[in-house]
């Protein structure tokens, strides 16, 4: 009876190994066997997906990039010059005006009576020094004959002089008179954007140190924006030639791109030593009067011949301590970490200066993702795009 319990115990307990062996789980959380776990280990992992582009090399002149202010080529303070009283106001706030549009007018009566005065003082004038030449003329004939005293003749003919001057005198007196009234109707000096209207009709104007403001008033086209550039920037683009036209493009605050073309017109005559740089000042067209004085701009100088340039996106450019780092992507799909030395922009694509050919292919998109000498799954992207969605 032991001996018969004794092998059906050997038997249950050689059916549980054989059980075991075959993967069958006895207990109630059904734990996997170590063949399982063996083969799940030797599976190969999924590759990662990343967004890879080739290198670009294109032809580019090299650009520098600073912030300035846009300022008017002509600005004016608009003030009188006679006193008198205001009686109209031609113009609408921020209107475009011609040069010689009538801006405001100052009561023009009193000096309309200066005119008519000084008018009739020159006729009076003249007719004294009518009558001192018929006189002195006269009187030249007497003394041919002898028939005058030399005193009496030497009176004559400064009469006749002392008239001269009064006309003279007279005209002067008109004429100061007449630009006193023209003064009455104040114009635009120069073409451009006229500001609101600081007094009204009916406010009373005086001259002199405590003339008021009437408006002010910038022209429109062309503009000017000023920068300050660096050191270097002037000694390889400005300082060379003076004559020589440098281009330069500008960018509103709003955009991303630098839609306005112009080129420097003037260069300061020093350098600030306490910044390193000199102020320069560039012309922009302006033809249809967006810009306007004061607005933040952002300004590239160009300059130099054109050169071979390789290109990549920002996006695809990792940092390591003080390097920089691209991962570029074999024709196997392997990842190769290359450090790169950078230059500057060039329509959204930055310059690559060392470290890159053209035609390789970079990670712009999955950086962090990638690893140096793992094997990814590489989706091909336009690096122009590339470097357009990471702006």
């Amino acid at each position: 009876m032991f001996s018969h319990r004794k092998s059906i115990a050997g038997a249950l307990g050689a059916l549980v190994v054989v059980g075991t062996v075959a993967g069958i789980g006895v207990s109630r959380g059904h734990a996997p066997s170590p063949v399982s776990v063996a083969q799940a280990a030797d599976m190969p992992s999924a590759a990662t997906e990343v967004d890879v582009a080739t290198v670009l090399s294109q032809t580019i002149t090299d650009w520098q990039s600073y912030s300035g202010r846009l300022e008017a080529v002509d600005r004016v303070d608009v003030r009188p010059l006679v006193s008198g009283t205001i009686v109209a106001v031609h113009f609408k706030d921020g209107a475009l005006v011609k040069k010689g549009d009538s801006l405001f007018t100052i009561d023009p009566r009193p000096y309309v009576a200066e005119v008519d005065r000084a008018s009739a003082q020159l006729a009076a004038a003249q007719a004294r020094a009518s009558y001192a030449s018929t006189d002195a003329a006269r009187a030249d004939r007497l003394l041919a004959d002898n028939a005058i005293a030399k005193r009496d003749y030497d009176e004559k003919q400064n009469s006749a002089r002392e008239a001269a001057a009064g006309v003279k005198a007279a005209q002067a007196a008109l004429e100061a008179a007449q630009i006193n009234l023209s003064y009455t109707n104040v114009t635009a000096p120069v073409a451009g954007r006229v500001s609101r209207a600081e007094l009204t009709v009916g406010n009373v104007v005086s001259t002199g140190a405590s003339a008021p403001l009437l408006t002010t008033l910038v022209s429109v086209s062309p503009i000017y924006v000023s920068f300050d550039v660096d050191e270097q920037t002037y000694l390889q683009y400005l300082g060379r030639d003076r004559n020589a036209a440098v281009p330069v493009s500008m960018g509103l605050a709003n955009e991303t791109g630098y839609s306005h073309q112009g080129k420097v017109t003037s260069v300061d005559n020093r350098l600030d030593t306490s910044s390193g740089t000199i102020r320069v000042r560039a012309s922009i067209d302006n033809a249809d009067g967006a810009l306007v004085p004061g607005l933040y701009a952002r300004v590239k100088v160009g300059g130099g011949a054109a050169h071979p340039a390789i290109l990549i996106s920002d996006a695809a450019i990792g940092t390591d301590q003080a390097k920089k780092y691209v991962l570029v992507v074999d024709a196997a799909g392997k990842v190769q970490y290359r450090e790169i030395q950078l230059g500057g922009l060039h329509d959204n694509l930055r310059v690559v200066t060392l470290g890159l050919k053209p035609g390789e292919r970079i990670v712009v998109d999955g950086v962090q993702r990638a690893r140096p000498n793992e094997t990814v799954r590489p989706n091909m992207v336009d690096m122009t795009d590339a470097a357009k969605s990471a702006a």
